[in-house]
């Protein structure tokens, strides 16, 4: 009997020794354990996001995607999904589940490892805020005393919230409620049953049970959490049996699959959300990335799609018209059968960009092309092929042709049908602002933001070509010019002496003059000549002055007569404020793209008060100057270069086209009473864009197609007529027209019928802007005494202004 009671004593000996042991370890480290302050005062990594006026996300910048909630906001089904998996007992224990550690050490032992830790809620809750994920007994021990620790001075509920919020749980979701978004696009209280039970089973190993990366391995956590559910009791059989119907690795991979759909679907607005993150970053410095920084921009989201179609429909047209050049790079396939696997790797590099996929030639024929996508064959035939025909030929360059090993674009063209396209090389931008405020209503600085982060809207300086000429046309307006006046459009010859380098002898497009015509006539026939005379006499001096006052760096305008076909350096978004002069009667405004700014706790911080045409904004220009011009312009439309906005089939519209020197450049700037728009397209690097090119047919399509969308539902706007214009007869007697009050009324022209019959072009189809403007390498000075101007009122930056409490 002895023998049995001393190996009992020896064993309680030790046990007590040890329970001793770690209750003076205990007390040795209890009082040097960390502040629960973290905690008590949470204050979570929340991303920079940018929205559209009407809440739609343009935008996400951070390390950490997260969505905090509140305990309330939870669904029982998550919370039930996480408790079945993670801790059952969680309301019960204390912060320590002593059945818990006695399985886990059960196990441990048997297995002779360190294997499962028994971790309650609340323990990983410590973990996560303060200890590392190394599987020590020391740090077992640290974490189960701050779990007593947070125990004592949280709520159970606190704890859990805590927990959902923090806890990681896979691209780059921090919390459950970031973690719906990303794998399921829906919010907590949209999710299922089975979907609850999915990100339930995350925490235990993200990178393993990741559905995108894993589905197989998933859907086995998934089901598992749903038994666990079961036995507990938070899941009647019948609910059980319909989420393990749909627990498969399949519907994982639809499930998800449609979620990246979706966020792949998500509104283009990367340019503007890049502009208001610099705005943030600014204003807050790095810690924007953290605050949980809610910027609203001016921007909604029925322009912003309407304009990034529209310029990618522009930009891909354009791209066809001049055709195919022929596969973007080659790999070495052999002849004879090759794995996925292998095809996938020589996929990897090739980014898509939006609808212009990436894939890889595994047969090509004039007839077929068959390729390669993500485990799937495409055959393409058919008009699929057209575009591509030249380089399927036989004849084809080498270096260029469509061949096994090629990697091309391809894109849906619906139907269950492809094409093949290419990418771009050419770029463009759109501008879109409400002329009242300045309000940005849509903006896309490129083709693709994946491609090239430079902003052409805003960083962008090109020469404006014609579409500069209403400014000129403008000033000319307040030098005892009207509509109705008649101006040469007669050859004009510069001596090399004059221009200080070369002759210079200016053209229209088509080599040809139409004599004596009205300034009206001029401008929407976008006459050169006539531009330059008015220029002449109003002198480059005073138009420089002049345009000052719609927004314009005079210094970027040097005042030479080259000014006249737009030789100065302007971007969109300086396009759009300048033209917004015109649509809202003579005010000038300054585009601005930050509406509000909210902090973490959803508390405004910072707004945009921007000055509003005809109350608080500065009035630049004449109403009579504004609404004459609206009217010429309006003819543009109507009869002019811009023709081609008829198809919009209204009245209101107004706007100039713009080609620069060789075809550098094409604008369209135009807008109605409601909304400006201004569309370039051209090369980062500037380069010919071919002829033919002009601002007619490669911008004023985009124009078109944004603003059908725009103006959808809204009503005509006719400007009325303000005081001061009297009606005259134009001085080629070709109709009435309104010029100001106290100007003479035009006379008409010297030359005879027959002198005009024999410099009029018989061709009266609208002139185009093209090559021919040849604007020479060095400016003309003009010597002639500076009128005095009106100085343009001052305008200042608009920025978001800090609220003051």
């Amino acid at each position: 009997m002895r023998w049995v009671l001393y190996p009992v004593a020896a064993l309680l000996a030790l046990a007590i020794l040890g329970l001793a042991t770690l209750a003076a370890v205990s007390l040795f480290a209890w009082p040097n354990l960390p502040s629960l302050d973290s905690l008590t005062d949470y204050r979570p990594r929340v991303p920079l996001r940018v929205y559209t006026a009407d809440g739609h996300l343009l935008g996400e910048f951070g390390e950490e995607r997260r969505d905090v909630v509140r305990i309330a906001e939870v669904p029982s089904v998550l919370k039930h999904a996480i408790l079945a998996a993670e801790d059952e007992r969680f309301y019960e224990h204390a912060g320590v589940d002593p059945i818990g550690i006695a399985r886990a050490a059960l196990a441990n032992l048997t297995s002779g490892g360190r294997g499962q830790g028994a971790s309650t809620i609340t323990m990983q809750v410590a973990r996560n805020f303060f200890l590392t994920r190394e599987k020590t007994y020391n740090r077992k021990l640290y974490e189960i005393l701050l779990a007593l620790k947070i125990e004592h001075e949280l709520s159970k509920d606190q704890i859990l919230e805590l927990y959902i919020n923090q806890i990681y749980l896979g691209q780059r979701a921090y919390g459950f409620a970031a973690a719906a978004r990303a794998y399921y696009a829906k919010t907590l209280d949209a999710l299922t049953l089975s979907e609850a039970a999915m990100l339930a089973g995350l925490p235990k190993a993200p990178s393993a049970f990741n559905p995108i990366v894993n589905p197989a391995r998933a859907t086995v956590r998934q089901q598992y959490v749903l038994r666990r559910m079961l036995e507990a009791g938070f899941i009647g059989r019948d609910a059980f049996e319909e989420a393990i119907a749909v627990a498969t690795p399949t519907r994982s991979q639809r499930d998800t699959s449609v979620a990246r759909a979706q966020q792949d679907n998500s509104i283009h607005g990367e340019y503007v959300a890049e502009m208001a993150r610099q705005i943030a970053v600014e204003q807050f410095g790095d810690q924007a990335y953290e605050l949980g920084i809610r910027i609203v921009t001016t921007i909604t989201r029925k322009d912003q799609e309407a304009a990034y179609a529209a310029l990618r429909k522009g930009v891909l047209d354009y791209d066809r018209r001049h055709g195919y050049r022929g596969p973007e790079a080659f790999v070495d396939l052999p002849q004879n059968g090759v794995d996925d696997e292998r095809l996938d790797e020589a996929l990897s590099e090739v980014s898509d960009y939006d609808d212009l996929l990436a894939a890889l030639v595994l047969q090509a024929s004039p007839k077929a092309v068959t390729v390669y996508r993500r485990g799937k064959e495409i055959t393409i035939s058919g008009n699929g092929l057209r575009f591509a025909a030249p380089m399927l030929a036989e004849k084809a360059p080498q270096t260029r042709r469509i061949r096994r090993g090629a990697i091309i674009r391809i894109r849906d063209a619906g139907d269950k049908t492809w094409e093949i396209a290419q990418l771009p090389d050419v770029q463009a931008a759109l501008v879109s602002v409400d002329p009242r405020d300045g309000a940005v209503r849509a903006l896309v600085g490129g083709f693709d933001f994946a491609r090239t982060k430079f902003n052409h809207a805003t960083q962008g300086q090109r020469q404006p070509g014609s579409s500069f000429k209403p400014f000129i046309y403008s000033a000319a307006l307040e030098r005892g010019y009207g509509p109705g006046h008649v101006v040469a459009d007669d050859p004009l010859y510069f001596p090399a002496g004059v221009t200080g380098s070369q002759a210079w002898e200016p053209k229209n497009y088509d080599g040809k003059f139409g004599g004596p015509m009205t300034v009206r006539d001029a401008l929407a026939r976008s006459k050169n000549l006539v531009s330059i005379r008015l220029l002449q006499d109003i002198t480059p001096e005073f138009a420089q002055d002049y345009v000052g006052r719609f927004g314009f760096d005079p210094a970027k305008h040097p005042p030479y007569l080259t000014m006249a076909l737009g030789a100065g350096s302007v971007n969109p978004w300086e396009m759009a404020s300048g033209y917004s002069v015109f649509a809202n009667g003579g005010f000038r405004i300054d585009p601005y793209i930050v509406k509000e700014i909210y902090d973490g706790n959803g508390r405004l911080v910072a707004r945009t008060d921007p000055p509003v045409a005809g109350q608080s904004a500065p009035r630049v220009l004449d109403p009579r100057n504004a609404w004459l011009m609206d009217s010429m312009m309006q003819d543009v439309v109507q009869r002019g270069t811009a023709a081609r906005a008829r198809s919009l089939k209204r009245n209101d519209l107004a706007g100039k086209t713009g080609t620069t020197n060789d075809y550098l450049d094409a604008w369209f700037c135009g807008y109605n009473p409601d909304v400006v728009a201004i569309a370039w397209v051209g090369y980062s690097q500037p380069r010919n864009l071919g002829r033919g090119e002009t601002g007619g047919a490669a911008a004023l399509p985009i124009w078109i197609n944004y603003m059908s969308k725009a103006l959808e539902d809204s009503p005509e706007v006719q400007r009325p007529r303000p005081n001061g214009l009297v009606q005259i007869q134009a001085g080629d007697g070709s109709r009435m027209d309104y010029q100001y009050a106290e100007y003479e009324p035009p006379e008409p022209p010297l030359a005879p019928d027959w002198l005009r019959n024999m410099f009029a072009s018989d061709d009266q189809s609208p002139a185009l802007e093209a090559p021919e403007e040849a604007i020479p390498p060095a400016p003309i000075p003009v010597s002639r005494p500076i009128p005095a101007a009106q100085a343009p009122a001052p305008v200042e930056d608009r920025m978001p202004v800090p609220i003051r409490r």
